[in-house]
């Protein structure tokens, strides 16, 4: 199922999971952006891209900054 990349929202979810799991702001909030701009450069010339393939480039850029951050977002809605 293609999904349209929204910015804003990968970035509210990511510091709702970032302070979830501790990670103080200011780190949080340069996590996000680094994986955010790297996100945008591995989609862009991607003519469409599933909520699946979105998912597994954003936790492997959060892998580089925090394994638990990944771990987390990865895992989103089948954590109990």
């Amino acid at each position: 199922m293609e999904i349209k990349f929204d910015e804003n929202k990968i970035r509210t979810d990511l510091k709702i999971d970032a302070k979830g799991i501790g990670i103080p702001t200011g780190a949080a909030n340069a996590f996000i952006e680094r994986v955010l701009k790297a996100t945008k450069r591995a989609i862009k010339d991607k003519p469409a891209i599933t909520e699946k393939d979105l998912i597994r480039i954003i936790s492997k850029e959060l892998e580089k900054y925090n394994p638990d951050f990944a771990y987390v977002y990865r895992n989103r809605g089948k954590i109990i």
